[in-house]
């Protein structure tokens, strides 16, 4: 379960990075060819960028968008190109795009960036855009367990998971949950593990994800909690108790972490690789010259404090706060985003506490799941220390949310809604404004009362 908590004013407020451009860049190159690189190259050339833009990506094939991997996993074949899904074609607006020759390595110099390759060339720029995503998280020991995070990776599941066949998916997150619907949709027989003590608990809380855990059963899939993994070969996957759980195919959705084991003592990189980012993406501890988003990135925010990758959404909206920031001409020292305010750099987010501005300029944590029949959606970041709240029964089959509060408080900090869609963009209004939203709990409560009822000004 992420941890929103915000910084200390000094650590929010300090934290910069070490130096300001002097002019716009004339050559920028995106590290990276998913989501968030596509949305970068994107949004440079429609914030005027008219200089030279390289590419390097790594899987040697055109963008294309990862959450259909598992959700369309045994209905989708072919994977969903971003150029027709979003109408941003990576290859076309770049000069130079090298889609089978990823970053091997960084060099910062006073006046340029320059990027190593696997081919043994290097790319010099006066900007790089770090946004090589992540890889899937593999446990030594357990060689014989597939993992989802590439089409590649898809194609190995879906050629395994047919009629009758037996799959034990180790993790019971987003991912998890998704593929052992979808599986068993098809016949497969399914077991998911998972170590903690409830499904979704790593993103929602135990007591959340514990109403999740009748879903498994409803769909023909066996779910186990507090099974930890001692092992996986050819058979199957031995527990810490002794116990074995024969498959025919194993799947290891045990999360991932950010690519950026290339990056070296290039940059400073959080322990588990990810890196700081302020509010315009400018990598905290380097030149603004440096940038990075999607799964790269953790990021700065008024609102809810250090932000983590991992959120497609993030992929898909940071780069435009990315790319107004880092187009305009800094032709003064002092000037930039860390002394414009949260709406600077962004054409919509003018710093007035308009909803939608302030949601542009501090896009809000999103998550949508669809999962062993039912539609998932969570807004914000919920903390262990936060009071829940839940709106509507769900023991009675019918939709419901659970709401996040601040331990004490009227202040909201995450909302997660199941199989509930009057509240999807209900919720996504609430976390529009410049500061987090205040509700009433008791009114909050009542699903008979639209959730502004809720709001205390």
């Amino acid at each position: 379960m992420t941890s929103p908590t915000a910084p200390p004013p000094s650590e929010l407020d300090g934290a910069a990075p070490t130096e300001d451009l002097a002019t716009s860049p004339r050559r920028i190159v995106v590290v990276g060819a998913g989501l968030a690189a596509t949305q970068t190259v994107g949004a440079l050339r429609e914030a005027g960028f008219d200089g030279h833009l390289t590419v390097l990506g790594g899987e040697g094939r055109a963008p294309y968008d990862r959450p259909p991997l598992s959700k369309h996993l045994l209905d989708r074949t072919e994977p969903a190109w971003l150029s027709q899904e979003l109408g941003v074609d990576l290859v076309h607006l770049a000069d130079d795009a090298r889609l089978a020759e990823p970053a091997t390595g960084l060099r910062l110099a006073p006046d340029e960036v320059v990027v190593r390759t696997a081919s043994g060339g290097e790319v010099s720029a006066d900007a790089v855009v770090l946004a090589t995503g992540a890889r899937a998280r593999r446990v030594p020991g357990w060689e014989h367990a597939l993992v989802l995070h590439t089409a590649d990776d898809a194609a190995a599941l879906r050629a395994r998971v047919v009629p009758g066949a037996r799959l034990v998916v180790i993790g019971a997150g987003w991912i998890g949950a998704e593929v052992a619907g979808v599986a068993a949709a098809v016949g497969a027989r399914v077991t998911v593990l998972e170590a903690g003590p409830a499904p979704l608990a790593g993103a929602v809380g135990a007591r959340v994800g514990a109403l999740a855990t009748g879903w498994f059963a409803d769909v023909g899939v066996e779910l186990r909690t507090a099974a930890q993994v001692a092992g996986v070969d050819e058979d199957g996957v031995l527990l810490a108790d002794g116990t074995r759980v024969p498959a025919d195919v194993v799947l290891a959705a045990v999360g991932a972490r950010p690519a950026t084991d290339w990056l070296g003592d290039a940059l400073p990189r959080d322990l588990d690789g990810s890196l700081r980012v302020d509010e315009h993406h400018a990598v905290i501890g380097a030149s603004r010259r440096v940038r990075a988003v999607g799964d790269v990135a953790r990021r700065r925010s008024r609102r809810h404090g250090w932000v983590p990758g991992g959120h497609w959404d993030g992929a898909l909206r940071g780069p435009a706060i990315l790319a107004a920031d880092l187009v305009r001409a800094r032709r003064t020292a002092g000037g930039g985003a860390d002394d414009a305010g949260p709406g600077a750099g962004n054409e919509t987010g003018n710093g007035t506490g308009s909803g939608r501005a302030a949601d542009a300029a501090d896009p809000v944590p999103y998550v949508f799941s669809t999962q062993l029949g039912h539609d998932l959606t969570l807004f914000g970041l919920p903390d262990e220390a936060d009071d829940v709240v839940l709106r509507g029964d769900p023991s009675e089959g019918e939709g419901w949310s659970a709401l996040w509060f601040r331990a004490g408080e009227q202040t909201l900090s995450a909302i997660l809604t199941v199989d509930r869609p009057r509240d999807v963009g209900a919720a996504r209004r609430l976390f529009g404004d410049l500061d987090l939203p205040r509700l009433d709990r008791d009114v909050a409560a009542v699903t008979a009362q639209p959730l502004r009822a809720a709001q205390v000004r």
